[in-house]
């Protein structure tokens, strides 16, 4: 062991020496090609395109786009603007900075340096898509296409693409397409929307279902099926849905929003308040929670509340017909037919196939004695509600006491057609009121033995003078509320002899609003549409 350690001791001096011819050569190589420029000039000739690419990178996604550029500018001008990189990350730049002309001529030039490079040709179809030349964007994708037969975002863009040009056939072929290669939640979102577009409800709740099978912890997708559920009125399974979002995501204002629509729509209003208060930290400037706020206040009967809670709404979006509609419903129930009539027209020039809204515009005209113009109102309301009998048995009303029974006869008669259609199709009870009315209209008409109900139906929930049909969610989804619609409805009441209601009720929904490219999508819009829901 001695001589071991001895050896190795005398071996590092040796070791050592042996450094120094080996540095005395390296020292004359230096001196032999010292005064010679080649290596230099070889360098000058041939830069390396890609050198500046990770700080390139680095600064964009710190988003320090300001560095960023200022590293491109420096890349291009050594590169002589030949680094197809550089070229793509500062038209990716000028896109988020909203300068989409710009950012299409600069993917057009990544496109030329590598033709084969099917992202590049993806970012031109995208920068197409956002100037809103869909047809274009289309054959960009479709040569994309032939270059990478895998990618799954082709085929969904395309989709997408086709959406905007009503062509939902080919969406749906290009959405399923999607499907196959790759499976991603917001092809199943598109693919639902289709069907919505389409109208088709069955179908697009279909289509959530797989959804979340594929992904049961998307409080998106869940939500959404919970506001489809509780659109066609079966409660159980909205109820069980929106449960799942708000498990998985106890501040998801949307579920929590829907879950109190449920409680309005039973008039549990108190609770339905104390929902909205959770989403009203969340988010305050949303003119559905205000909306819904409102017409809380309206079935409570605190309507001076509820019109400041609708002004504000409609202070948020000024567009919104259902928000409109609900503050002539509270005028005309504190007998402001004045301000029922502005607003009612407002509503009226943004939904003008509702007949409904001509109906209570009627009832406002009336009551500012005008009953000309009432009956043109009804005309229309008549003309475009083949299905409410309270229409008709208005207009029987006003027509009546002007001393029009031929007319009252027969829309009289028209009304107990839309009765019987309605009692053949469901078991629908209509409210006391109503029914009352229109035995006493069917007595004065002298037409009492054809008259279609026997007796009256108890009304469920409301004691309040209303002639709506309060079990009519079945078959439309109610704006307004049975409790707040008694004062209101008097279509003839400032004429003394048979004061008559109108009802409130609409199966309408916004078109949803579709995102532009496979990126995480904001609140569309089916949910705030089917959050709207107004009370019975």
């Amino acid at each position: 062991m001695a001589e071991e350690r001895l050896a190795t001791r005398t071996q590092l001096p040796a070791s050592a020496e042996s450094q120094k011819p080996r540095l005395k050569k390296d020292e004359e190589t230096k001196a032999e090609w010292k005064g010679h420029d080649f290596p230099r000039v070889m360098a000058q000739e041939f830069p390396i395109l890609e050198k500046q690419n990770w700080l390139i990178h680095l600064h964009y996604i710190r988003k320090d786009y300001e560095a960023c550029k200022a590293v491109i500018k420096e890349q291009l001008q050594e590169t002589q603007g030949l680094c197809e990189y550089a070229i793509y990350v500062q038209a990716l730049i000028f896109r988020l900075e909203g300068n989409i002309q710009e950012s299409l001529e600069l993917f057009q030039t990544c496109a030329v340096l590598s033709p084969q490079c099917a992202d590049n040709l993806k970012q031109v179809a995208r920068s197409l898509f956002l100037l809103g030349k869909h047809k274009a964007a289309i054959e960009v994708y479709n040569e994309a296409a032939k270059l990478n037969q895998t990618d799954w975002e082709i085929c969904h863009n395309l989709g997408v693409c086709y959406i905007y040009l009503k062509q939902f056939k080919k969406a749906q072929e290009q959405l399923h397409n999607a499907l196959h290669l790759n499976r991603h939640d917001l092809t199943y979102i598109m693919l639902g929307k289709i069907h919505l577009l389409e109208g088709d409800l069955d179908k697009a709740i279909e289509i959530y279902k797989k959804a979340v099978e594929f992904s049961p912890e998307n409080t998106e997708l869940l939500t959404t099926l919970g506001l489809l559920y509780l659109q066609l009125g079966i409660y159980q399974k909205a109820f069980e849905h929106l449960g799942n979002a708000l498990t998985y995501d106890p501040t998801n204002y949307k579920a929590i929003l829907a879950a109190g629509s449920m409680m309005q729509t039973h008039g549990d209003f108190d609770v339905a308040l104390t929902k909205y208060r959770v989403v009203a930290c969340a988010v305050p400037e949303s003119p559905p929670l205000w909306n819904n706020i409102g017409m809380c206040f309206f079935g409570k009967k605190k309507y001076v509340a509820a019109i400041s809670c609708l002004k504000r709404a409609n202070y948020l979006a000024p567009f919104d017909w259902k928000i409109l509609y609900n503050l002539g419903l509270v005028h005309l129930t504190m007998q402001q037919y004045a301000s029922a009539f502005h607003f009612l027209s407002a509503a009226i020039n943004f939904q003008p196939k509702m007949g409904e809204l001509y109906m209570l515009l009627a009832v406002a005209l009336t009551n500012l004695e005008d009953p000309e113009n009432a009956k043109r109102a009804y005309a229309e309301a008549v003309r475009l509600d083949k299905c409410n009998p309270l229409v008709n048995l208005n207009y029987a009303v006003l027509l009546y006491n002007q001393g029009e029974k031929q007319g009252a006869l027969a829309q009289y008669q028209e009304m107990e057609k839309k009765v019987h259609l309605l009692q053949d199709s469901s078991s629908l009870e209509f409210d006391a009121e109503m029914v009352d009315m229109a035995q006493k209209l069917g007595a004065a008409l002298q037409v009492g033995e054809a008259l279609v109900w026997t007796k009256p139906v108890k009304d469920t929930k409301s004691k309040h003078r209303t002639t709506s049909t309060s079990k009519a969610a079945s078959l439309q989804q109610p704006l307004g509320s049975n409790q707040a619609l008694g004062q209101a409805m008097s279509s003839a009441a400032a004429y003394g002899k048979l004061p008559s209601g109108a009802g409130g009720t609409s199966h309408l929904t916004k078109p949803p609003s579709l995102p532009l490219e496979p990126q995480p999508t904001v609140e569309a819009h089916p949910n705030e549409a089917s959050a709207q829901i107004r009370e019975k």
